[in-house]
């Protein structure tokens, strides 16, 4: 009774949390007093965000400016090889369902360990070329992040057919030679079709290129060069493929391709934004003054 009469008058306190659209619910009396605290405390933060939301609602100078035609996004795609990554459409979406996917599902019988530790094998390999491509980014931390990783997980995780270091905190970032390239401000160029990789552009099929070569040159373990590195590139393959949710014509539209397009093109740009962040925006010299 108690907790709910405390409960009680704090919603009578905080006037306006009806108005704002914030609801302080009854807790029953088994509830912990931590938890009724914990209750208390995130309503009356809530309170003081649908006061702060509604303030900035009745001051437009505050609000940020809307974008204009010039800084809106291109809703358009350079595609000059249209014809040609069309047709590598149709042949990587028909090797899928005749070869890949079947041989990707029957993968999938392996018993799960199994397959997690193939999994967790071919990332810890990929923090090799991470390492190096962060240092070329000039991405110091990340790059210590992931040689930390390599160290943790080929050591403590038996040559890295277990992920200890993601219990250490510290996270599976891959990033590759491609990203390194934006980050010099290389632009991602056409649109690009790649044969059994998938969409991608100029400057990912580079960096595609820049990352075997990568493997190649360091040879680690002496597992990328020989009949050994045709089964190893099998089978990562197998296992990404595994992992992807992705099936081709699966939504039945007729314009999948520009779909798939649209989208790729997309996060290439947001991503490429994430790498030269600007300055915050200043006002507009025509934003409408307070009052007016």
């Amino acid at each position: 009774m108690k907790s709910s009469a405390l409960i009680f008058g704090i919603s009578l306190t905080l006037g306006g949390c009806a108005t704002g659209g914030i609801e302080i619910h009854r807790m029953p009396p088994e509830t912990p007093a931590a938890d009724n605290a914990a209750a208390i405390a995130k309503a009356a933060a809530l309170s003081d965000a649908a006061k702060d939301a509604k303030a900035k609602e009745t001051n437009p100078a505050e609000a940020p400016a809307p974008l204009t035609a010039a800084e809106a996004p291109p809703s358009r795609t350079y595609d000059p090889w249209a014809r040609l990554n069309r047709f590598t459409y149709r042949f990587n979406a028909r090797f899928d369902e005749d070869v890949f996917l079947p041989v990707a599902n029957g993968y999938r019988w392996i018993p799960s360990p199994v397959r997690s530790g193939v999994h967790h094998f071919f990332q810890n390999l990929s923090e090799v070329d991470s390492v190096i491509n962060y240092t070329l980014q000039w991405r110091l931390r990340n790059g210590i992040r992931s040689l930390g990783r390599f160290v943790i997980n080929s050591t403590i995780g038996i040559g890295g057919l277990f992920d200890p270091a993601t219990k250490f905190h510290l996270a599976y970032a891959p990033t590759g030679f491609a990203t390194s390239l934006a980050k010099w401000g290389m632009h991602p160029g056409p649109y690009v079709v790649l044969p059994l990789l998938g969409p991608s552009t100029l400057r990912g099929g580079v960096g595609f290129l820049g990352d075997y070569a990568t493997s190649y040159g360091i040879n680690l373990a002496d597992l990328y060069r020989g009949d050994q590195s045709w089964g190893l590139d099998v089978v990562n393959a197998v296992d990404q493929r595994s992992n992807v949710s992705f099936r081709y014509y699966s939504t039945g539209s007729p314009f999948e391709y520009e779909t798939i397009r649209f989208l790729y093109v997309r996060k290439q740009l947001l991503e490429d934004a994430g790498l030269h962040p600007q300055d915050k925006p200043k006002k507009r010299d025509d934003a409408v003054p307070a009052g007016q």
